[in-house]
């Protein structure tokens, strides 16, 4: 079976990789597992420097992956580059921090001696999504590579050649070899890879049905897991807030990553004392976007990854106005040119009890609410099975109180953007998912806390 990429700015094939035999992943497990015998008597300074390293190749090369990713998925060219500014960030921080983040701690009892261990557990698999194809890696890999963990990974299908550029920089930034190894599989092939006592834990990110798939096969061997997966976030303003910046704010968190984002803004929950005006504020803005060629430099919106995603948003956008909804903008594909294109598109008047309004677009479609007080603002907010990250805009310190505390998310950001940042964990609640990437915490996830009591 081939896997291919394909450019979803024209259609065009660019190149197909053949998928590896089962035989051929058990030599990688197997390779794998040698690295990890010797990787994890490694040093803190040693994984420091080939992850400064991998930092240095990142920032000296990032025109060049960027233009990779925007090639196999198509996210705009100065995005992608930003992207991979972000993952030599996320490698320095944990170079810098993965050393105290991991030393023994020192707990008093009735010991001579007692302390808490942190131990590598050896192999993990991470399975993540074409989205953000290095971002999604890179802040797996950073840390997992830090604790002494050695790591798989089975990238989306879409992006095999960001996957194997991911392989290479681990390699050419001194890690030893088959510390981490690319496979490229199919998804049949994750849940006997789980079932190989040589796997300890996996992390993945992507849709409910892809965790759940995971979760079970990890379950059966008794196996840790990471999962991040949908979000339908909720970008609340209230009448206090400062409308121009939040109207700007607002158009960015709904269309990063030409709105593939699990963490953008997807339901706009207006205060009815603002919601004309900024509701007449952000259909400006949407008018105002360019679409285009990823690559141009003035392109706001490219296209979506793949022709599937379009069909998906068409069919979404369809239901949405049988349930009630009105389109003040956009609400089709780009039929009249080649590629994945979506139009930037407004969404009013949707029941907020119709079920399409608690689904989560996984493209350019702001879906616009009104509510009456602060009360059902929150209500509303917590109206869907998701709870990855809120944004809420007031300036009333009481109310931005309420919401950080009664908001169901695993983020709250206070009159800005919904963003993950390498100093701060990062997963969600509900059907978003559990565990946390990032930080200390998400260092954390993927170690053996051992417990030493010396007498």
């Amino acid at each position: 079976m081939a896997i291919a990429t394909i450019n979803p700015t024209t259609g065009e094939m660019l190149k197909t990789f053949e998928q590896i035999t089962d035989a051929e992943v058990l030599v990688k497990l197997d390779l794998a597992n040698r690295a990890f015998a010797l990787y994890r008597q490694t040093s803190f300074s040693e994984r420091s420097q080939w992850l400064q390293q991998a930092a240095t190749i990142l920032a000296q090369e990032k025109e060049d992956f960027a233009k990779l990713m925007t090639l196999e998925m198509g996210k705009p060219l100065k995005a992608a580059i930003t992207e991979v500014e972000k993952c030599a960030a996320v490698c320095r921080y944990y170079a810098e921090n993965a050393a105290d983040f991991l030393a023994d701690v020192t707990v008093q009892t009735d010991a001579s001696h007692s302390f808490v261990s942190h131990q590598p557990l050896g192999i993990i698999l991470a399975v993540m999504p074409w989205n953000f194809p290095f971002w999604q890696v890179f802040r797996f890999a950073a840390p997992a590579l830090m604790a002494g963990n050695v790591g798989l990974l089975k990238h989306a299908s879409n992006v095999p050649q960001c996957a194997l550029a991911i392989e290479d920089i681990i390699r050419r930034a001194g890690f030893p070899q088959h510390v981490f190894q690319t496979l490229l599989i199919s998804a049949a092939q994750v849940a006997p890879l789980m079932a190989d006592e040589r796997v300890k834990a996996a992390t993945l990110t992507g849709s409910e049905k892809a965790g759940i798939s995971l979760a079970v096969a990890a379950s059966k061997e008794i196996k840790k897991t990471v999962l991040e997966l949908g979000g339908s976030d909720p970008f609340i303003v209230l009448a206090s807030a400062d409308l121009n910046t939040a109207a700007a704010t607002a158009t960015t968190a709904r269309m990063l990553n030409n709105g593939q984002s699990c963490i953008a803004a997807k339901r706009f929950i207006l205060a009815e004392e603002i919601a004309d005006e900024f509701e007449q504020m952000l259909l400006t803005k949407f008018q105002a976007l360019k679409i285009g060629d990823p690559l141009e430099p003035d392109t706001d919106i490219g296209p979506l990854a793949t022709p599937s995603i379009v069909q998906e948003l068409e069919q979404q956008v369809k239901t949405a106005v049988q349930s009630g909804g009105k389109v003040l903008i956009g609400g089709h594909a780009l039929t009249e040119r080649p590629g994945n294109f979506f139009q930037p598109t407004i969404i009013i008047d949707i029941p907020v009890d119709a079920p399409i309004a608690k689904e989560e677009f996984f493209g350019p479609v702001a879906l616009l609410f009104r509510v009456p007080d602060i009360d059902a603002a929150i209500a509303l907010a917590n109206n869907t099975p998701f709870g990855l990250g809120a944004s809420a805009w007031t300036t009333n310190i009481s109310e931005q109180k309420r919401l950080i505390a009664e908001i169901e998310a695993g983020a709250v950001f206070i009159n800005s953007m919904v963003k993950s940042d390498p100093r701060l964990p990062f997963g969600g609640t509900k059907r978003s998912g559990y565990g946390r990437e990032l930080s200390i915490q998400g260092l954390h996830e993927f170690i053996n806390l051992k417990t030493v009591w010396i007498k």
